[in-house]
């Protein structure tokens, strides 16, 4: 009981830090953008977009790794209880 609160506590913790630091670029990604020429900005946008592909490309690839590990582990347990039950 005390571990399950433990770890919701760390998960909020988490979630709470990465809600404060999308502030933060958000913050600094404004203020960036007030002083960039027409130009500049059109540069930047393209940037942002090449770096939301590749976090989407990223992310996809830790689910994929993460389902295909868990996958594994789960056929090893089930390996293993049929073998303790010859």
């Amino acid at each position: 009981m005390v571990w399950q609160h433990l770890s919701e506590w760390r998960i909020l913790r988490k979630i709470k830090r990465g809600k404060e630091t999308n502030r933060y670029i958000a913050n600094h990604h404004d203020d960036l953008l007030a002083t960039l020429t027409d130009r500049q900005k059109e540069i930047l946008e393209k940037f942002d977009d090449c770096y939301a592909e590749l976090m989407d490309l990223n992310e996809r690839e830790i689910f994929t790794y993460a389902f295909r590990l868990g996958a594994r582990i789960a056929i090893e347990v089930m390996s293993f209880e049929a073998q303790a039950e010859i």
